[in-house]
């Protein structure tokens, strides 16, 4: 399973989502979209206007409550 979280600074949501990854031991790429303009650009380009955008094996599944009923 490759997991993919798109991230940025000072986003709560974000470090839940990264937290609740490791809880699991599940391994994961993040991304953040203020370092990264090409990150930034596909996110939107998605239609995604918040933080954190997961996917899962090139999927998006959506954001942190996603990410949680997903891994229930």
């Amino acid at each position: 399973m490759k997991v993919v979280v798109y991230s940025k600074n000072n986003c709560g949501y974000c470090t839940m989502a990264k937290s609740l990854l490791n809880s699991k031991n599940i391994a994961f790429e993040e991304i953040n979209i203020e370092e990264k303009p090409e990150a930034r650009d596909f996110v939107i380009n998605e239609g995604h206007r918040t933080m954190p955008q997961i996917y899962i094996d090139d999927k998006s599944i959506g954001g942190y409550d996603a990410l949680k009923t997903h891994l229930a």
